[in-house]
């Protein structure tokens, strides 16, 4: 694969800075940098990215897609992270779209797919359960046929913006005799049914981003079942696929060490500046490395999906890597803000007439490096992934 641009690709790249210099505002780059971007700002982010037709970057021309290929979806993710543009919401556009494309039902696609491109619909996505997170076959959260309708029953846990969410797509146990993994479907469910009750999880930074949500005697019509009853587990794995790719976060990663050299050529350490630092230097060295080494293995991953194929094991390394890096640069950036990285409390910092404690880039170390050590975990945590790998590469498992 050659790394280098060719005169097509840098052009494209010159189309997409100068979209992201009109589009992202100086105080929405500064929402971004902070963690504090609202309902109202990413639905603008998502319409602005529509029109542009510039929004699902992954689909096919015949779905209303970009159909970008490998190389422009690698640039645009660069570039949008290093222009702090927002993170498109990923869970009706990167993860239920694909099974819907693949598993759904003429009538679902024609439905659905619109209106997750036009923002009619927000999804948000039920796996996680109390006791059920990376052991997601274990679930619990039952759904009972009864002539047209599911009854459901049960509870999410860690949903992600599902205060915001009008529709969740949701693994529930349709037999509750069968093998773990052959007795779950996938439904897809209004989340404004009577029965539904979202409840919300305050994080450590403060912010509210992931909630449980309850389900009591909540129907369900049939039609919303995607595929085939107790074939949801086949289903979810070619979800959990996507989304652990998607973790990678290369462009993220990027715009993150950028920041952290930026951090460390101003921090001084005994008289000089911390990127003089040799222990610290060789951290951010080898970071370095390794996010370099992750972007090609990154490409390569997209450019199968792109094909038409599904991510494999890779999509676990990528997971893997990927979540290891970024905590990495987290926890250098922390190092490089030192004292200011210290987390204070909400209301010394917002809102108070006195300027910010400390720097400017130090204010949200702290916060970005608590909300991200959930990064090892979700999407099924790192050990459930070096496990599937051992088992692929070595057991001559699939």
């Amino acid at each position: 694969m050659d790394l280098n641009y060719n005169e097509e690709e840098l052009a494209f790249r010159d189309e997409v800075r100068a979209f992201l210099d009109e589009t992202v505002t100086p105080e929405l780059r500064d929402k971004v940098r902070n963690g504090r971007l609202t309902k109202q700002d990413m639905e603008n982010w998502h319409a602005a990215l529509n029109a542009r037709g510039w929004l699902a970057q992954n689909w096919p021309k015949e779905f209303g897609g970009a159909a970008w290929n490998a190389v422009q979806r690698h640039i645009f993710e660069e570039e949008a992270a290093m222009a702090d543009a927002p993170r498109i919401v990923p869970f009706g556009l990167s993860m239920l779209a694909p099974v819907l494309m693949k598993f759904g039902s003429k009538e679902q696609q024609d439905y659905y797919l619109p209106r997750i491109l036009s923002g009619e619909d927000w999804w948000c996505q039920g796996y996680s359960e109390p006791g059920a997170g990376s052991d997601l076959a274990s679930l619990k959260t039952r759904a009972v046929r009864e002539g047209d309708h599911y009854i459901v029953n049960g509870q999410k846990t860690w949903t992600t913006l599902g205060q915001y969410a009008n529709k969740i797509f949701c693994l529930v146990r349709t037999d509750p005799n069968a093998k773990q993994q052959e007795g779950i479907s996938f439904l897809l469910i209004d989340m404004d049914t009577p029965g539904i009750e979202v409840r919300p999880i305050i994080l450590l930074d403060g912010t509210h981003e992931v909630n449980e949500v309850w389900f009591t005697d909540v129907k369900v019509p049939v039609e919303n079942l995607v595929g085939e009853e107790n074939k949801g587990w086949t289903y979810a794995k070619y979800l959990l696929t996507h989304e652990r790719a998607n973790i990678a976060g290369v462009g993220f990663s990027r715009a993150g060490l950028d920041a952290v050299k930026r951090m460390a050529r101003a921090e001084m350490h005994k008289g000089r500046p911390l990127i003089e630092n040799p222990h610290f230097a060789a951290r951010l060295a080898q970071v370095e490395i390794d996010l370099m080494a992750m972007a090609t293995t990154n490409l390569r991953i997209i450019s199968q999906a792109a094909a038409g194929q599904a991510p494999g094991v890779e999509s676990s390394m990528l997971k893997v890597k990927g979540t290891i890096i970024r905590q990495e640069i987290n926890d250098l950036a922390r190092r490089a803000a030192g004292p200011y990285a210290l987390p204070f409390p909400s209301e010394a910092v917002e809102g108070a007439n006195e300027p910010p404690i400390g720097p400017d880039y130090a204010g949200p170390t702290a916060a970005h490096y608590f909300n991200n050590r959930k990064l090892s975990i979700f999407g099924g945590s790192n050990e459930i992934q070096r496990n599937i790998i051992a088992k692929v590469k070595l057991g001559g498992g699939r």
